[in-house]
């Protein structure tokens, strides 16, 4: 009898099992799958690691799993993950992640991040590249969407957006993420935008960069200019945030292709780095549906550094994800969405430590491990 209980064992248990059902099936899915979200959040980097770690730790695993011949094979990992449809995975996970970890907050920045483990020059294969939503106020992930090699991030992006909630949420995107179709998909789920704009829009580029340039300076005190500074690192950064009504700026035919446009945005950094002695100067443009607050959009806009800082970066420093080589498609995406689960979880923890020194802490001490997961005695 499991001495041990976890919501999340419950939920696997509805998932339908897509392999093949046989008298050979010697492991239940739910014992595959909870074995391999605790061998990703304890530090395990393959499933050859998972399953040698899982073993060591048996007795573990037996206190609320059936295990009817013991630990799983790294073959028996490879080939369900294989098979395993990463939306499926993702329906059960991500509603169980969020009543674990709570409400995610307004804001929801997207931005792709390419695999690079997992392509190959002989036979040609192309890296993975995958998608992502990311709560920056709460460290949570929210769901991601794989590029079709034939495809672009451009076209993942509706996909992605369509399985949010966006009501009343603020979603950021960079340059890439600068489509009519986006603006219109989160304007249509409730929520509002803020697009980077670069080059790859000209004219929308040159219409915002051409009214900031005649525009007067608002006052210090305007709610259309906001200025932070900070220190740290070597660096010294000042931060202005400008923004003008689209309506009176911008083109008839601009205002009509962006669907909910209200303002238009300019960010100037100041960026003084004490090793070189140097300033640089750097200039952003942005397009949104927000009205006209440089405080709330330069905020949003800020926070959208954290897809990059607190997720993307931990993924290659702390899980190694780019010097993992996984070459089918569907197993690497299934890692990939395991990766940001993990990330999200150790985020969660109000402790003390790295994520790295937590990461290994999961896998050393199984109490704690235990206590990511919300087990409970029964």
């Amino acid at each position: 009898m499991p001495a041990l209980t976890c919501a999340l064992v419950e939920k696997l248990q509805t998932m339908a099992d897509p392999r093949r059902q046989c008298a050979n099936l010697k492991h239940p899915l739910v014992d595959i799958i909870i074995v391999g979200v605790c061998g990703v959040l304890g530090g395990c980097e393959d499933f050859v690691e998972i399953a040698t770690w899982a073993k060591g730790n048996e007795e573990f695993f037996r206190s609320f799993l059936a295990l009817p011949h013991g630990i799983p094979s790294h073959d028996t990992f490879n080939r369900v993950f294989a098979l395993l449809k990463p939306s499926t995975l993702q329906e059960v996970l991500l509603p169980w992640l969020l009543e674990r970890r709570g409400l995610p907050g307004d804001w929801i920045h997207v931005d792709g991040k390419t695999l690079r483990g997992t392509g190959r020059s002989t036979p040609k294969l192309k890296a993975l590249h995958v998608v992502s939503a990311w709560a920056g106020q709460t460290g949570l992930t929210l769901g991601q969407v794989a590029v079709d090699a034939k495809s672009n991030e451009i076209t993942a992006l509706p996909e992605l957006l369509k399985l949010l909630d966006l009501h009343e949420k603020i979603g950021t995107s960079d340059a890439r993420g600068c489509q009519k179709d986006i603006a219109e998909t989160i304007v249509a789920g409730g929520g509002d935008y803020i697009l980077a704009v670069k080059d790859n829009q000209p004219t929308l580029h040159a219409e915002i960069q051409a009214a900031f340039a005649t525009a007067p300076t608002p006052p210090a005190r305007s709610s259309r200019l906001y200025t932070t500074e900070e220190q740290g690192h070597g660096r010294e950064e000042q931060r202005t945030v400008q923004v003008l009504p689209a309506r009176g700026q911008l083109s008839a035919a601009q205002l009509a292709l962006w669907l909910g446009v209200l303002s238009i945005v300019m960010v100037t950094r100041v960026v003084w780095c004490e090793a070189t002695g140097k300033e640089s100067l750097e200039v952003s443009y942005f397009l949104s549906s927000l009205p006209p607050n440089a405080r709330r959009i330069g905020s949003a806009i800020r926070g959208h550094w954290s897809i990059e800082n607190g997720l993307h970066w931990v993924l290659d420093v702390v899980f190694r994800e780019d010097a993992r080589r996984v070459y089918d498609r569907t197993t690497a995406e299934n890692v990939a969405f395991l990766n940001r689960l993990a990330v999200s979880l150790l985020r969660g923890d109000p402790g003390k430590g790295s994520l790295k020194v937590k990461r290994k802490r999961a896998g050393w001490h199984l109490s704690y491990l235990a206590q990511l997961l919300g087990f409970s005695s029964p």
